[in-house]
């Protein structure tokens, strides 16, 4: 019985990693590219032609931001991978990821 809880709290690893890493990361990507879109404001079209909308940096700001996370997570990602291969390991024993011997 011991074994199946083993399995069972494997699985819910793996599945939460997956969700954070292979849905999270793109949505966050969504996200900011929505909120790009946002902070240049909705264009308006006249009879003279087009004028800009009103422009709102927060929104700039925040796409930017979405955008660092999906960075660093991609580049912790590579991290991982290159780390394992040169025998070493991803700690975060601290606040920030270090790279142990194995």
């Amino acid at each position: 019985m011991h074994n199946l809880g083993f399995a069972l709290d494997g699985a819910w690893q793996v599945l939460l990693a997956g969700l954070i890493l292979g849905a999270g990361l793109p949505v966050l990507f969504a996200l900011g590219i929505r909120s790009l879109a946002w902070g240049a404001g909705e264009a308006a079209v006249t009879g003279s032609g087009v004028t800009a909308g009103e422009r709102r940096p927060i929104g700039t700001a925040i796409g930017y931001a979405l955008f660092a996370v999906v960075v660093l997570g991609v580049l912790l990602g590579l991290t991982f991978i290159v780390a394992n291969g040169f025998g070493y390991k991803l700690e975060f024993s601290h606040f920030y990821p270090t790279l142990v011997a194995k």
